[in-house]
């Protein structure tokens, strides 16, 4: 038996049909308008989950009469790109809805350029980002950019009525829902349809199932049970979840520094935050303990530009598990903190005579004394701070050797 889940099978077939976005489908709508006319062009839709992406990407292939096929982002590439074009070769048009299309790379989108400009691809992208800022403004251009809304209260009230009153499984029964239900589902959802159908089949799913069932307060919390609210960048679990990745690194554990890897990518977060915050971990923690470390990091952001999903996250699980097991030190991130205490706190700094943009007979020029070096005072006057102090750790060991013999 195969069983269809409720949100699939209520799962919009025409405009008509869709809930919500009155912004694009009222009468005089942007996409009303389109769908009338003969043509079509390629856009993006960008908005939260469940706001119906996939499901008017369906509708405006079925209305155009256009073969749809569909891939994520996050799994797929160019090889999967041109297979579908070596494959639809016989097609004048077709439509490709790609999912998380901010997740490919300069490269994976400049290849898909030439077919959305000749209008071999009908490319209808969907992203929860900003697409102004994580695509090509080359494919920008070529693009009509769409935002979707979430439900508001009384189109989550419509949805839950007509799963309800015409979902086929559903309408088996006689549903009573409690008036007070209607804003508590909204509350949870937040005007996700998907969501929002999810909840309903699982408290369909766990009731008596008699001829009569009542939705009400009691059965909510139930199927509600332990879930947690979407992860999401802004949310609170991404800071805790990034923070974990990073003590880990910085507590030189390369598991756990995989673990909290693999789970911020699971949940959605855009792979490029993480390499940022490597970036940041190679001066912040382990400084010139490991010099290699900061351009170990850097390389694995650029590789991943260039690779993007799925292989890019090879790179960054490299990255992630180098920095864990580098040398650590924090003396230089110490340093200009405790620099940056004394530099707040001075007023007027005069630059030494022997130090400013001229000629000076006082200057010492080092290369002219052994080893390129020669005592001299490049502090401004009143500032005996050693700010830098080199950790025993790592190649820091023989920098802090260096600096010992010149201060003696």
């Amino acid at each position: 038996m195969k069983y269809t889940p409720l949100a699939a099978r209520l799962r919009p077939q025409y405009i008509s049909q869709v809930i919500g976005q009155e912004h694009l489908l009222s009468e005089n709508g942007v996409l009303t308008n389109i769908l009338k006319k003969d043509g079509v062009c390629s856009m993006i839709f960008c908005g939260k989950p469940g706001v119906g992406k996939t499901t008017l990407a369906k509708i405006i292939a079925k209305s155009k009469g256009l073969d749809f096929f569909e891939l994520s982002a996050v799994d797929s590439g160019v090889k999967e790109v041109k297979k579908i074009l070596a494959d639809n070769q016989h097609l004048n048009s077709f439509v490709l809805f790609l999912d998380e299309i901010h997740r490919f790379n300069k490269f994976q989108q400049d290849l898909l350029l030439p077919f959305v400009e000749s209008g071999k691809i009908i490319l209808i992208g969907a992203t929860t980002e900003n697409p102004v800022y994580y695509l090509n403004d080359a494919l920008v251009s070529r693009v009509f950019i769409l935002r979707l809304r979430r439900l508001n209260q009384q189109a989550s009230k419509e949805l839950v009525d007509r799963a309800i009153s015409q979902d086929e499984i559903l309408t088996k029964h006689v549903i009573a829902i409690a008036d007070d239900l209607y804003a508590a589902i909204y509350n949870y959802s937040e005007g996700d349809c998907r969501k929002t159908l999810n909840l309903i089949e699982r408290m369909y799913l766990i009731s008596s199932q008699g001829e009569e069932i009542t939705f009400d307060k009691e059965l909510f919390d139930l199927a509600v049970g332990e879930t947690t609210r979407n992860f999401h960048r802004e949310g609170k679990e991404f800071y805790e979840q990034l923070s974990a990745f990073h003590k880990s690194v910085r507590g030189t554990d390369p598991d756990a520094a995989i673990f909290w890897l693999s789970l911020m990518i699971d949940n959605g977060v855009d792979p490029l935050v993480v390499a940022r915050r490597m970036l940041c971990i190679a001066s912040e923690d382990i400084g010139n303990a490991d010099p290699q470390a900061l351009r170990i990091a850097l390389d694995a952001w650029n590789a991943y530009e260039k690779l993007g999903m799925p292989e890019g996250r090879l790179v960054l699980s490299q990255a992630a598990i180098y920095l864990a097991i580098a040398p650590k030190s924090n003396a230089c991130y110490k340093a200009l903190a405790d620099s940056q205490l004394v530099t707040k706190n001075m007023g007027a700094i005069d630059v030494p005579q022997h130090l400013k943009n001229y000629k000076d007979s006082n200057y010492l020029y080092p290369h002219n004394y052994p080893n390129s070096f020669v005592k001299q005072q490049y502090l401004p006057k009143g500032v005996e701070q050693n700010f830098y102090k080199p950790a025993g750790t790592g190649f820091e060991s023989k920098i802090k050797l260096k600096l010992d013999s010149i201060n003696n």
